[in-house]
């Protein structure tokens, strides 16, 4: 059985609504904003996380950010170099 849902009444700018409508297709339009609400839930939860952290551990400089992303990209290098069977 699906989520209970309810029926809100919300107000934004028509040309925004009008392009999420498009964008929306057969699930229509409140399906879109549920997408949309929902990833923005998730960012506001991940901005909590990483400010908790930041406060226990120091921020995180922009040379960390960079070799974490430079350890993925090489991760990710290797494991799309894997060997083939001829």
């Amino acid at each position: 059985m699906g989520d209970a849902t309810q029926k809100f009444s919300i107000t934004m700018p028509s040309d925004i609504a009008e392009q999420a409508k498009a964008r929306g297709g057969p699930s229509g339009l409140s399906s879109y904003v549920t997408a949309a609400v929902a990833r923005q839930l998730e960012r506001d939860n991940l901005a909590e996380l990483i400010a908790v952290a930041e406060a226990e551990h120091g921020p995180v400089s922009d040379e960390e950010v960079q070799d974490k992303r430079e350890q993925l990209r090489r991760a990710q290098e290797h494991g799309s170099t894997g060997s083939t069977a001829a």
